[in-house]
This record gives structure tokens, sequence and C-alpha cells, in this order.
């Protein structure tokens, strides 16, 4: 079992809740993402961290009246980010320019689920 003190000191716990949108006008703060993911000093995605602990790159993925689902950050050939929770590329969700994206509280990141973008706010950020 990996442990914080096993991380890298760039590892933070990021937060992710749905934002604004068609039918949920408020956004919803029980609809998201817990990260586990490296971050460089500007809050973006430290891909050299990252691809030294690629196993400890964790996403939970959490939504009312549904199980979490728990998965990896992982970076296609090219650089695109996504989520990937089983063998297969059938429920990888991608991220939207996520390597460009700061985590930085009041950002907002986007990710695509089954081909529908969704727009989700950071929520927190904060060390290990």
């Amino acid at each position: 079992m990996t442990t914080a003190s096993d991380l890298s000191p760039k590892f933070r716990h990021v937060r992710l809740e749905l934002a604004r949108e068609k039918g949920h006008p408020m956004g919803d703060h029980d609809e998201g993402y817990d990260l586990l993911v490296p971050l460089d000093v500007e809050g973006h995605l430290d891909a050299a961290e990252w691809k030294k602990h690629q196993a400890q790159c964790r996403v939970r993925r959490f939504e009312p009246h549904a199980e979490d689902k728990i998965g990896r950050l992982r970076r296609k050939p090219g650089g695109q980010w996504y989520f990937d929770y089983e063998e297969g590329e059938r429920d990888d969700e991608i991220g939207f320019r996520l390597g460009e994206e700061r985590f930085r509280q009041g950002e907002y990141i986007s990710i695509s689920r089954q081909g529908q973008m969704h727009t989700f706010q950071v929520k927190l950020v904060e060390r290990l």
C-alpha cells in the first residue's frame, strides 16, 4: 500500500466537482473526481513525475446513485491525458487539453465521458 511519505512531494489531492450545465444549473458537489496526481509549481500535470510514478496516479469518479469507479491517470502517445478504469478504451474518459490546464482552486477542467463533454470546477488542491 502506498502512503503519502512514499510519493514525490509534487503529489496533490485534487477534487473536481461538476460545474453548472444543462440539468445541473447549480452544478453538483456529489458528482466529480478525486485525483492523486503530481503537479508542477504552476499547477499543471507534471509529466516527468507521472512517468516515474504512474501506478500511484489514481482517479476516483463519484456520482449519486452509482458505485465509485477507481482508475488511473494515463497518457497516450502524443501527450493526451485520460482516466482509465478497465482494460480497453471503452470506458476511458479523455481530458480536454488536460496537459495545458492549471489545477488551481476555482479553475475549470473539461472531461469527455461516453462522448459527452462535462465541465468540472477544481474545488480543492492539497498537499499530502
